[in-house]
This record gives C-alpha cells, structure tokens and sequence, in this order.
C-alpha cells in the first residue's frame, strides 16, 4: 500500500458515492463529493495494480511522439520476492518555501549565516571525534579481550595434547565463543532489530531519501556498537569495519540534532539543521568518517560516500566530509598510538592496518594477470552473493521468530568453532617459529619443538591478524593446502554468517578469503619463477582480496583508494584498479552486488541513479496515482482529521475554493492547484490547536512559527492523547502561511525519464501531475517510480512492474 498518495483502482475512474468492488480483504472504498473526504471502510487502502501493465494511450502509441510506442510492463505477482514494501515513507529533501520560512528567512543576517556556516564545521569536527572514539573503544576492546581468550586457549591446548584431553579445549573455545555470540544475537534480536548486519545496505538507502525508523537512534548505535564487538569476540566470519559506517552515520545523526529524543533531552542548540536536508549532509559526513576510522583512509572515505553511499551532493559537502574524515582518522591514530604505548609516534591508521608495503616491482606483464584474478573474483562473488539470497530467503520464510535467530547463531558459532578445531587437529602444517614471525598465540599440536601449526595460527586470531600475515609473511610460511582449504572453509562460512542476526560486516570476511586465494595465486608464480622478486605472494594476496571484495561488493574507485591508502603502495594503483573493474563488470553479469540484493529482498523503494530504458514512449499520466485527495487553503478542521485518520497519505495538494472546474465534472482533475501540505504539517497544527472560526481564514500572524514545528522534527506528534470539542471540530485550519506555493509538478505528458530525472535529482517526496490548466489530475512518489524496472540480461531487456507489499526485512 503507496501512503504517499493514491492509485488508480483495478483501472476503474473513481466517480461521487460510488462504490469499487474490491477482491481484497482490505474492503471497498466510498468517495463521498458532498462531504469533501475520502472514507474507507477499512484504514488500510488497497492500492491495487494498474491492470498488470502500464496503461498505454489509444492505439498503443504516444500523440505527442508519432511512430514512438510505449512499453510495456510487466507485473509480477504480489508472492513474489520482489515485492516492494509500503512500510518504508520518504524524507522530506525538498526545501519547504512556506510563508512561515520566507519571513523567518528574511530576518537572517549577513552574520547569522557566517555563524551558520561555522557553526556547520564545528559539528562535523565533533563527529570525526566521536566516530573514531567508538571505533577505539571496539578495537581495545577487541584486542584485550582476544588476548585473554586465546591465552586461556593456548593454554588448555598446550597442556592436553601430552595429557590426551583435547576435547576440553574444544568444549571451552565452543563455550566462550558461543556465549559471546548469544550475547551479540539477543541485543540484535531482542534489543535493536535495525542494528543487524552491516547498516550500508539501511545508510544508502536513507541518503537516497527512504525514511528507515529507528536507524539512527542512541540504542541503535549502542547495539552496533556492542553487538559487533561481540560478534568479532564470538569468532565469528566477520568484520567490525563495515559496521562503523552505521555508527558514524548514527553520531551524525545524533549530534547534528542538538538534541537526544530518545533519552527526551534537548539542549536547545543547533535547531536550524532539525530538517532532512542538513540531517541527510551531516549523516553523508558520519559514513565517511566512518569509513576513514575503520581503514585509516579519509581520502577513501570521501570517495566511499559518494560512490555507495550519498545520493545527493554538492562542491560544500567535499571540504566538510573530507574534513570530518581527516578529523576521525586522526584521532583515532592518536589514541590508539597512545594506548600501544607509542605517544605523538601515529603508527595505527585505522582499525584495519594492513601494514606498509615494500616496494615490490610490477611490470606491465602483470596486468593480464590481475585481470584474470579479477576474473576469478567477479565469478567468486557472484556465486556468493547468490548463496547468501537463497539463505536470506530461506531464513525469511522460516527462520521468523525471534528464539529461532538467536538459535542460527549459536548453531553458526558452533560449526565454525568446529571447523577451525578440526583443521587444527587435522592439518599438521608445522613451521618453525622464527624471531621475525609476528604471532600472538602460537599453537605447537604435533608439531616439533621450536615449531608451531599455521593453521592453528590462522584460526587463533582476529580476522584483521590473519589478513595482514597473508600480506606479509614470508613465502615458505603457508602450506598451499592449508591455505587452499582455510578458504574453501571461510567463504562459506562467511556466505553463511552474513545476514545473521547480529551486527556484523562483510569487508574483512572477503578480505580475508580474498587474500587467501589470492597468496595461493602467488604461490602458484613464486614457484613457477623459480622465486622472481616480482611474484610475490603477499602482492599478490592483496590484489586477491581486492578481486574478491570487489566481485561481492561491487565497489571500484573508493576500494582502491582504500587498499592504497592503508598499504601505502601507490605503484599498484593500476593493478587493484583493473582488477576491481573487472571484477565488478564480471559479477554485473550474473547478479547485483550485496549491498542492492538486500536492499531489494527488504523491499526497500531505492531509486536507481537513471530511469529504465527505452521508455520515452511512457507519460506520466500512464503511471501517476489517483485519485488524489485533495484539500482547500482553509479547511473545516473535522474534514482534516477524517482525511487523517483514514487515509495514511504523506501530502496532500492544496487547491482554491471552487474545487472542480465546470469542463471536469467527470472528476479527471481534482480542482486547480494552490500549494502542498504534508501530513507531520497537518499532525503539528492540529496539536498546537491554530484554529480560526471564519471560513475565510485568519489574516492575524500565524500562531505556530516555524520553531514550534523544528520543536516536534523528527517525531511528529499522534493522534493519541489529542481531544477535540465540538466547537473545535467545527472550526477551520487556514493553511495558507504553512503550504508550499511553489511545489514541482510535471505535465502530464512528461515522458518517465524526465519525471523520474527530475524527481530524482531534486530528491522530491512528491511530484504533482497536472494538466494545460495547472489542475491536479495525479500524483507520483517514490513507490510510483520504484515499481517500473527494467532487467537487462544477455542483450534481452525485461520490463517489469513490481507490486506493493507489507514486507520489510531487516538488513
């Protein structure tokens, strides 16, 4: 059900007092002219289908463009996994240029705006700050807690391979990572649903312009924040880097506002950036601070938000989110300097430090070789992108209460405990313990005296450990079957865990099976050259992760901005750069990225960057909703709450007094346009009671100022709790110092890529459809424009029209 406005039903004109047969439980809807209101005899409308295709004009084909023929979609049935989701609302990006917000504007002075635009650094400083706190405090955390762990490990191990009582060490390392991981599901799962998984999947989608409840909430970032601490601490294939692109976007969020509406605090600061518009630029600086503290990259940050993350952006936004990054990724070098006991010496970038690389020579004979590892990587992301959907799927349809996700988990746990446990004890892959190895934990198992087991030295670390002794260890350091079967192991492993409950990122998962291949690669050429200086296995184990993060992920330009950042290695640029586009145009044959196949099993209505091809030939009259509810400059404030209280649409258009014209009195226009009103508008006047007795409005100064309506941003107030008497009920709403005079509309002969350029670019909530005499005639939203898709596969293009559901799944 679109709660942005309404559609045309079963094809059928809606006509005064009557009744549309609906095969529906949701009941049939009555549209009464004479009391001015839409009545339903259910609250949930049934937007239905638009006769399975777009309605095309008269003989298929377009007046305005002769020989040009329309398209064509295609609906697919409402049980299928494409469903869209009407639970999802959009923001409000549009400025809103009331009469209210012009007279608070032009009081605005020259120094007021500097202050402003200082006041705009100031916050995004303390977000770099705060971003990369959070991040310091998961990474010691992390850090000291694993030493404790594979401590008490090493030595129960140490001790029972004389003793024979190796199952004890199994049954505790099974106990403390299982208890860490119960810990991470049941604050996911019972405390903060939104705060599973990665979050980039939820942050893009609200830079695109979707409202996603509860994402940036106070509790949300301390379940992140807690959850992949205990996520990583379980043992679990994942990462904590990704998460933090949903912790800086939640500080951003948080600290931008002046206020906490969770703990029902307001400092009574910063209330002029309490709109969409300057939250969604603060929010786009949080992911990338985000970023920058994960990888120590603030250059890659900057690149990562405007490659996968912002929708929107401008030349102000780069210095300001390249500063926050560069704040984040400084801080965070400082306090983890200092608590590695190397004060002012800034030796820790990031969370993920992949150590520096030589100079390793490459020759331009390499680069065919990078291009088939890139290859490799796009066909090893595809196959695990497609696994993952068919879990994702499976768990949707049966995986459904909240006891059963905390179960998955502890059975994930217990089978990846397993298999490390039984490698170790299978794989005896012994070498000797030189004063150059790098290893926190070595295991001897069977090995000889002075020796210890790789494999063991694999399992008994953190993920971002094991990726960086891949880079960096010697070539004689890693048996190849004992590489080639701890990736086999991890990928799926890591295909498994990815979309559990519990806050986990994907980043280090594919990194590190990555990078195993990949020295398996360089294995392979070390020997074939007889020990060349340029087949080096950790080169070629970095280019390996990039080939596999980028084929799962489908990231080219920040991604090697990253790797190069945190290696600092700029000679192989162009190696990682090729090899990720070709990694991604691979994968783009087969399936979508990780990131856009969540969004689209959560339903959620993303706009793409461009509209579907070849559909010049559709008008936005084929695909505008209707009938539209309608309302006047001054309302009867007893019809305004009927219209809210049975429809749940997001904006109504605001007409003059004399609704229909004499040449549509067949209702295909729904009276000449005045100006936009939004719902949370409507909710806010209401509460505040700005009320007037005659029907011809108040020309007093309105009541509510625009400080009383940034007061209520972002939780507009409810019906419950609000009385109304007779006497009020019977009064009237002057609406016009608060509507938008200014809306955008379109003709109704506009073609959909100009609609939906326009509505994209603009990042617009609402676009009013009108006639040749700028009367309403329809409406188009995000869900009008999500639905209509295009799949092109093998030179075949599908065009398809996605239905409306219920459905939302967490990401």
């Amino acid at each position: 059900m679109d709660t942005e406005t309404e559609t045309l039903i079963n094809g059928q004109r809606l006509k005064p007092n009557q009744v549309l047969p609906s095969n529906s439980a949701d009941g049939a809807i009555i549209y009464d002219s004479s009391h001015f209101q839409l009545r339903s005899r259910d609250r949930h409308v049934s937007y239905g289908s638009i006769n399975g295709a777009v309605p095309l004009p008269e003989n298929n084909r377009d007046p305005e463009m002769p020989g040009r023929q329309s398209v064509t979609f295609r609906r697919l049935p409402p049980e299928m996994l494409t469903t869209l989701s009407s639970q999802f609302e959009s923001l409000d990006y549009e400025p809103w240029e009331s009469r209210v917000f012009k007279e608070e504007s032009s009081k605005k002075t020259p120094s007021s705006l500097t202050k402003q635009g200082i006041t705009r650094w100031v916050v995004v400083f303390f977000i770099g700050v705060c971003t990369a706190l959070i991040a310091c405090t998961i990474d010691i955390c992390v850090v000291e807690i694993t030493k404790l762990k594979y401590g008490f490990l090493k030595k129960y191990i140490d001790k029972c391979v004389t003793e024979n009582c190796l199952y004890m060490p199994y049954l505790l390392w099974l106990g403390i990572s299982c208890g860490f991981a119960f810990i991470a599901s049941v604050l996911v799962t019972y405390g903060e649903p939104v705060a599973a998984g990665s979050g980039i999947p939820l942050v893009k989608c609200y830079l695109n312009g979707i409202n996603v409840h509860r994402l940036h909430r106070l509790k949300t970032l301390f379940v992140k924040a807690a959850g992949v601490t205990c996520s990583v601490l379980g043992g679990l294939a994942v990462g904590k880097e990704g998460p933090m692109v949903h912790s800086g976007a939640a500080v951003a969020a948080g600290l931008s506002q002046g206020k906490s509406t969770s703990l029902g605090f307001d400092f009574g600061i910063l209330k002029e950036f309490r709109c969409d518009q300057e939250k969604r630029d603060f929010v786009t600086g949080g992911a990338a601070a985000g970023v920058a503290a994960a990888f120590g990259a603030p250059i890659g940050g900057v690149l990562f938000s405007l490659e996968e993350g912002s929708s929107f952006w401008n030349q102000n936004m780069t210095w300001r989110i390249f500063f926050c990054s560069m704040v984040s990724a400084f801080t965070l070098n400082v306090v983890l300097s200092a608590y590695h006991g190397q004060i002012g010496q800034l030796a820790y970038d990031g969370l993920l430090n992949f150590g520096k690389f030589p100079d390793i020579p490459f020759t331009l004979l390499e680069l065919p070789i990078f291009i088939g590892m890139g290859i490799i990587g796009g066909l090893i992301g595809a196959l695990f992108n497609q696994m993952n959907y068919h879990i994702s799927v499976f768990r949707r349809r049966f995986i459904v209460s909240r006891w059963a996700k905390v179960l998955e988990v502890i059975v994930v746990c217990c089978v990846t405990v397993t298999a490390g446990f039984v490698m170790i004890y299978c794989v005896n892959d012994c070498k000797p313990l030189g004063p150059k190895d790098d290893i926190d934990f070595p295991i001897q198992m069977f090995c000889e005296d002075g020796q210890f087991n790789a494999v063991a030295a694999m399992w008994f670390q953190t993920p971002e450990a094991s990726v960086r002794a891949l880079f960096h260890d010697q070539p004689g350091t890693h048996n190849p079957l004992s590489v080639g079967l701890f990736f086999i192991t991890y990928v799926f492993l890591a295909c498994w865990t990815y979309g559990l409950s519990i806050s986990s990122g994907i980043f280090i998962p594919a990194l590190l099976s990555g990078a195993a291949w990949g020295r398996l690669v360089g294995l392979g050429l070390y020997r074939l050259t007889e020990g060349a200086a340029w087949a080096d296995p950790g080169k070629y184990a970095l280019i390996g992760a990039a080939s596999q993060l980028g084929g799962i992920a489908r990231v080219t330009l920040s991604l090697a901005v990253i790797l190069i950042e945190t290696t600092g290695n700029l000679s192989l640029g162009l190696g990682l750069m090729l090899t990720l586009l070709t990694a991604k145009l691979v994968g783009d044959c087969f399936n979508a990225g990780i990131y856009d196949m969540n969004v689209q099993l959560a339903g959620l209505p993303m706009l793409p960057w461009s509209s579907p091809p070849l559909c010049y030939g559709t008008q936005a009259r084929d695909i505008m909703s209707k009938p539209v509810v309608v309302l006047r400059e001054v309302e009867r404030v007893s019809t305004v709450l009927s219209v809210l209280e049975e429809t749940r649409h997001q904006g109504f258009p605001l007409i003059f007094e004399n609704r229909f014209s004499g040449s549509q009195g067949n209702q295909n226009s729904f009276g000449m346009l005045r100006g936009l009103i939004l719902r949370s508008q409507l909710k806010i006047l209401l509460k505040e009671k700005a009320f007037c007795s005659s029907p011809t409005g108040s020309a007093s100064q309105p009541p509510v100022s625009l400080e009383t309506f940034r007061m209520y941003y972002p939780r507009y107030p409810t019906f419950q709790g609000m009385h109304f008497t007779e006497e009020e009920r019977s009064s009237y709403l002057d609406l016009r110092p608060y509507l938008n005079p200014t809306p955008y509309t379109v003709p109704m002969h506009a073609s959909l890529p100009r609609t939906f350029q326009l509505f994209r670019a603009l990042g617009l909530r609402h676009l009013i459809v009108t006639d040749d005499n700028n009367e309403v005639v329809g409406m188009i939203t995000r869900k009008t424009l999500a639905r209509y898709r295009a799949r092109i596969c093998c030179g075949t293009i599908d065009f398809v029209e996605l239905p409306l559901g219920g459905h939302g799944v967490q990401l």
